[in-house]
């Protein structure tokens, strides 16, 4: 999965599309003016590539790439403090998903599974809470209410990121608790919402006392614990492998094809096109093929740009108003 630089294709973007081994786009808020303009951009990417899957990052608060003519979303930590939390929660994942499939992207990576140690300034508010009990309770609500919108569910950032204090993308986080002490808490909403998620994102976090490799270039993590232990059978998406927490396994080659061989179904380089080019390269070289797993990953309700005259929009729009959750 890689980015394009504007607000449409280029020439360049669409050869880059062709390539088999790309099967997916991230939008940033760079390529975004307003929603109609997302709608054609999505269109013109499927005329090149119609299976290609489309993502953003739509979590609400701080992370959220759709603004312009889209609901300002809370941060996911605004729930926990709320009477009737659970509700909120559900009513926020459906809009969140009902706007982004309306546009024609597949899905958001959401919810956040990290757990809100009061440690992490990149977790931080994008977490539901520091308890993981109610953590599980509020991330599941909000993918209940994406599933019902028709959108697939990605957990991150496997197995927590909300501990590590360095911000993975600037710099390679470390967790020294032991595999026993992250069972007990971190772990607890991937567990719980296993058969929930339809994707988990690993963190580009290394847990010494489990494994000398960042979780998402690492089999421990991937294959024995969330595949074997968890029992997860979903799609498993790499982080950013240009973020400076993936830099330990080196160029961009060797990144993407660390992510794969520990067990990633696909691997994201995003914001360096020059990385991008040579991870595709790597790809062709090994001979890599989809897995079929990613198909799960697709828009299950194409929604249309009238979704505002829906009256559950309407109705859950009022519901989050109520609550000073939006404006």
């Amino acid at each position: 999965m890689l980015d394009i630089a504007g607000t449409w294709l280029t020439a360049e973007d669409r050869q880059l599309l062709r390539q088999p081994e790309v099967g997916g786009l991230i939008l940033f808020a760079r390529n975004i003016e307003n929603l109609r303009q997302v709608q054609e951009l999505c269109r013109a990417i499927r005329r090149v590539r119609p299976d290609i899957l489309l993502a953003v990052d739509q979590e609400g608060g701080r992370v959220q790439r759709l603004r312009r003519d889209f609901i300002r979303l809370p941060a996911m930590r605004e729930f926990a403090s709320r009477a009737d939390a659970q509700r909120l929660a559900e009513t926020c994942g459906w809009v969140m998903a009902t706007e982004v499939l309306a546009v024609g992207l597949d899905f958001s990576f959401a919810p956040v599974l990290d757990l809100d140690h009061q440690r992490s300034a990149v977790v931080g508010t994008r977490a539901f809470e520091g308890d993981p009990q109610r953590a599980t309770e509020l991330a599941g609500a909000f993918i209940k209410g994406m599933h019902s919108a028709g959108m697939a569910a990605t957990g991150k950032h496997f197995p927590g990121h909300g501990w590590a204090e360095a911000d993975s993308h600037v710099a390679i986080p470390v967790d020294e608790r032991d595999l026993e002490s992250l069972r007990q808490r971190d772990l607890i909403p991937f567990q719980r919402l296993v058969g929930e998620l339809d994707a988990v994102m690993p963190a580009h976090v290394i847990y010494p006392q489990v494994d000398d490799k960042p979780a998402g270039f690492s089999r421990r993590w991937l294959q024995d614990i969330l595949r074997k232990e968890l029992g997860f059978s979903g799609v498993i998406f790499s982080d950013d492998l240009s973020m400076a927490g993936a830099h330990v396994a080196g160029d961009a080659a060797s990144r993407i094809e660390a992510a794969l061989t520990a067990g990633c179904d696909m691997g994201l380089v995003c914001n360096d096109r020059g990385a991008a080019e040579l991870a595709l390269s790597a790809l062709q070289r090994l001979g890599a093929q989809p897995s079929p797993a990613l198909a799960k990953m697709r828009n299950r309700a194409p929604g249309s740009l009238e979704y505002k005259q829906d009256p559950r929009w309407r109705a859950s729009i009022a519901t989050l108003k109520a609550a000073e959750l939006i404006v």
